[in-house]
């Protein structure tokens, strides 16, 4: 189920270079969200919809938090919006991340996250709280978003930036395999570039941990009836914005990387 209609901002924040994030109050579709899904956003003066992936929710005040980074003129023109002003937007959309509902209290589950794919973890985060490690990957140490947020949510957090400028010097992958060697983690959820995606999901294939990717592709109508954004799974080819955008990893495993190598 979701509702489509026009949302106040109520806060709006620069939080890094070409990154904004903004909190929408929107009492019905906030009840009805969970982590990993998204927000289709109509812009003035463009035809198709932006999808944005829903970074947390408060469910007591009845409002969504999006994070997004400007990525062509369409979400350029979005960050012109101030508090106060409106968006339109059709929301809850796709498939969330499922979540356990008892976890032993021994037990945690891992969140990683590489850049702009951030963002859709925290609602888990903040669900999970000190059952949750988030191994989050940037560039440098001035890309780094939302590690704050993590922290306050009471997970433990692992940062891990390319240059070294920061935390881990390296690849998320290396800090999850010592993760999960550990033997306590439930289970792994994902979100980012297609390689970092197939690089973890092969980490816990080789431990026995189930993992859930959040995938992202280009869409047109955001609810299932264009089939623009098609993706291959095992059981054959499924829509990103209906059937995800969260996948089991073993699922879509062997469509992804094909961008790249990420070692």
């Amino acid at each position: 189920m979701y509702k489509c209609g026009a949302y106040p901002v109520i806060e709006k924040t620069a939080i890094s270079a070409g990154i904004y994030s903004y909190e929408i109050l929107c009492p019905e579709i906030a009840e009805l969200s969970k982590p990993g899904q998204f927000v289709h956003i109509k812009i003035d003066g463009f035809t198709l919809r932006r999808p944005i992936s829903i970074c947390d929710i408060d469910y007591k005040n009845g409002s969504l938090r999006i994070v997004f980074e400007i990525r062509g003129q369409g979400t350029a023109k979005l960050t012109s919006l101030n508090v106060g002003d409106n968006i339109d937007m059709i929301a809850p959309l796709g498939k969330g991340f499922t979540l356990p509902d008892n976890l032993h209290p021994n037990n945690r589950v891992l969140l990683v996250g590489g850049g702009i794919g951030v963002p859709p973890l925290l609602a888990i985060a903040k669900t999970m709280k000190e059952s949750a490690t988030a191994i989050l990957g940037f560039r440098s140490y001035d890309k780094i978003i939302l590690a704050g947020d993590f922290k306050s949510a009471d997970a433990h957090v692992i940062p891990c930036t390319d240059d070294g400028s920061v935390g881990f010097h390296g690849a998320v992958t290396i800090p999850l395999a010592q993760e999960l060697s550990k033997g306590d983690v439930t289970k792994v959820y994902a979100c980012g570039p297609e390689a970092m995606l197939k690089a973890v999901i092969d980490e816990c294939e080789n431990a026995g941990v189930s993992s859930e990717v959040s995938l992202e592709e280009r869409m047109g109508c955001g609810v299932g009836a264009c089939v623009v954004c098609a993706c291959e799974t095992e059981r054959g080819m499924a829509r990103v914005c209906k059937d995800g955008p969260v996948f089991d990893g073993k699922e879509v495993y062997k469509s992804l990387g094909r961008k790249g190598a990420f070692l």
